[in-house]
């Protein structure tokens, strides 16, 4: 594949609902092209953009995955995301990477949650877009209903760009509405035929559509619309390419994948009217020697700097990071700057990617995408550029993990393996968090999902060999005391020769602070002041577990009153455990309590499903401070939030979503405190 002009590069970013077809599009497109040498299938595990192992077993997408394809003087780089919310961060990735974006549509199933939700982000990222309706092959499909919930969900910019003519539930044919041309399909191949009756009312009302919402873009335009003049054709080609970059105009294809029929009109109108690099929307970055907002622009001549969108781990290969040119040249076997992490990284070998398949090249120009394998310190968002030079383009904001699990081995000794499997798919994959909690011991990882969970693990199993276990997480509750208590602790021992001996009379109650406040009111020295520092020692071991379920007690105030001691057998240690023994008895005496850990919530949700969010709310145990406008905020206890992001999901039909905090520790109701209690006794007996 030979080098291109940046004018001439479309970067696509194919996004969409789960199992609207996003793939086969891609797939479709590269079979018309002659990129690939066989038309591969998702269901068949062998479309060249779902490779990874995983997406073989599941049959749909969980990685942004690119492929590249030369069509009409243009080169097109196609970069398919997965549709399923778990795996949302491939989305982001792919915009970050992309011109332009094309939102599948099921022409079954119609617009879903994923479709919505896509078409925001695309707004977010200011990126130009257009839809694809899908599977009119489907004896269910139901084109015109479709297009209709279309317009109703996404506004008036919405202009049928291809309208197939149905006869008996079949397509026969696709009216190309900017050309007003027929085409009747042998599989992939188009041939031009007479506009069918049937199509022509509504071939008349798209091109007065798409008339109207150019004269949008311009005021000239404007003028000549309302004076009924026509528009050139080279009036309609800038009015559409305006109309796309001001979403103004998002043009609605439509096709049969599985024959191919109307997959060539789309990709005419990709190459005439998607934004090339030159086109798009201004890339911004930060010059971190000024702090200045620098524009940079795709051309060859300026300095180098290119954005790392998409990392893949592979344990036999490496490391291989994507990216794509903003400006400049990236080439082989030279030397760049990392800003994002402040060091200087070699380039090898670069690549361009096509699915799994790596082909090697000496150069990537502005506008494109490649690949290099072994960056050191590079990972997914960071920027590369010119030596001496540092910009920072904004990096991938990813949407933070909502489910959390323990990770546990089969196999004892297996942690070292399974944290740095889960450190290498990280690199990858960015939406999840892995940490360790010291309090617990436990592994936590952090999600999008169950699926998103599941797939880690699966992952983890044939990447690096190692099996693990889920289940919920710890709780980190905490333990104090409500009441007051004067105990005595004394510990002595005699074993021949020295023997032991502390002795401590300590007065514990509520303490003011987080800790420990400890304080000493011995009068005669009955026990020496050189003890003291012992005895605080003592307590404060001992304040990491209580005497209820074990877990760190807090906000404790202990008073050393009396005591006695032995000149020879007392000591720092004696007087430890005699501190320990006191610490013991005297929380068991205060009215101990257990603390559990209380989050806020802010849930954004449909308005029409605000009552069952609420009820849910409810049996949780939260406390609701506030609602209105499709938000709700509450207090919950953590314990009961694990799994929320799955069930929020499935009450609000994938149209909620939450963020969720610390905020403080309260007292637990007793139901609760006896059921920790014995859970730990259980863990105690493992």
């Amino acid at each position: 594949m030979g080098n291109f002009k940046p004018e001439k590069i479309r970067n696509i970013c194919f996004a969409g609902h789960g199992r609207s077809g996003k793939t086969t599009l891609c797939e479709a497109m590269l079979y018309h092209a002659g990129a690939v040498d066989r038309f591969g299938s998702v269901a068949d595990g062998t479309a060249t953009m779902d490779f990874d192992p995983e997406e073989t077993k599941r049959s749909f997408s969980i990685s942004t995955a690119v492929a590249p394809l030369e069509y009409k003087d243009c080169k097109m780089n196609l970069v398919d995301t997965p549709g399923y919310f778990d795996f949302v961060g491939g989305v982001f990735e792919g915009m970050k990477g992309a011109d332009s974006v094309v939102i599948t549509v099921s022409g079954k199933s119609g617009v879903g949650v994923g479709t919505e939700q896509v078409f925001r982000y695309a707004v977010r990222a200011k990126l130009p877009i257009a839809m694809f309706i899908t599977k009119l092959e489907n004896e269910h499909s139901d084109y015109a209903g479709i297009l209709a919930q279309i317009k109703s969900r996404f506004g008036a910019a919405i202009v049928p760009f291809t309208i197939p003519v149905i006869e008996n539930n079949k397509v026969t044919a696709f009216v190309d509405v900017v050309s007003g041309k027929a085409y009747a399909y042998d599989g992939f191949k188009a041939k031009e035929i007479p506009v069918p009756e049937a199509a022509a009312s509504a071939l008349e009302s798209a091109r007065d559509t798409l008339y109207e919402q150019i004269a949008e873009t311009d005021e000239a335009l404007m003028e000549k619309y309302f004076d009924g003049e026509a528009f050139t054709e080279e009036e309609i080609r800038q009015g559409i390419k305006a109309g796309l970059k001001e979403s103004i105009v998002i043009p609605v294809f439509a096709g049969e994948l599985a024959t191919g029929a109307g997959v060539s009109l789309f990709m005419d109108a990709a190459a005439a009217y998607l934004p090339s690099p030159v086109e798009a929307n201004p890339i911004l970055a930060t010059d971190t020697k000024t702090e200045d907002i620098v524009e940079l622009k795709p051309d060859e001549a300026g300095d180098l700097a290119a954005i790392v969108f998409k990392t893949v781990a592979d344990p036999y290969v490496g490391k291989l990071s994507i990216f794509r040119v903003v400006s400049g040249v990236m080439k082989s076997d030279t030397t760049v700057y990392n800003p994002n992490k402040e060091t200087n990284e070699k380039i090898g070998r670069l690549y361009t990617i096509k699915g799994k398949k790596q082909i090697e090249t000496e150069r990537v120009g502005a506008g494109d995408i490649g690949a290099v394998t072994k960056l050191a310190q590079t990972a997914t968002g960071d920027t590369l550029c010119k030596a001496g030079t540092a910009v920072v383009i904004d990096p991938i904001e990813y949407p933070k993990p909502v489910l959390s699990l323990a990770v546990l081995p089969v196999a004892k000794g297996d942690e070292e393996k399974i944290h740095a499997g889960l450190v290498k798919l990280r690199e990858e994959d960015p939406t999840f968090t892995v940490s360790t909690n010291h309090e617990t011991h436990q592994m936590i990882i952090e999600g999008q999902g169950e699926q998103h969970i599941d797939v880690i693990v699966s992952k983890l199993k044939n990447k690096f060999g190692v099996n693990v276990t889920l289940e919920t997480p710890i709780v980190p509750y905490r333990e104090a005391i409500k009441g007051r208590a004067k105990v005595e602790g004394k510990h002595k021992k005699q074993s021949g020769g020295h023997g032991q001996y502390g002795h401590v009379i300590i007065e514990f109650e509520p303490g003011t602070g987080e800790g420990l406040e400890f304080a000493e009111n011995v009068f005669g020295g009955s026990v020496p002041k050189n003890y003291f520092p012992a005895v605080e020692k003592g307590l404060r071991d001992c304040m990491e577990h209580g005497v209820l379920a074990g877990y760190p007690v807090v906000s404790l105030k202990a008073t050393l009153l009396d005591g006695s001691y032995h000149p020879v057998d007392s000591s720092e240690m004696a007087f430890k455990v005699a501190a320990s023994i006191a610490f013991k008895n005297g929380l068991a005496q205060a009215n101990p309590v257990l603390l559990e850990p209380i989050g806020y919530l802010k849930a954004n949700v449909p308005e029409g499903m605000m009552g069952d969010v609420i009820g849910d709310i409810n049996k949780r145990r939260g406390r609701i401070l506030g609602m209105g406008s499709g938000e709700v905020e509450a207090e919950v206890p953590v314990a009961e939030m694990f799994k929320y992001a799955t069930d929020l999901r499935s009450m609000t039909q994938g149209r909620g979503s939450f963020t969720f905090e610390f905020v403080r520790y309260e007292e637990a109701p007793k139901n609760i405190v006896d059921k920790v209690i014995a859970e730990a006794k259980e863990r105690q007996k493992e």
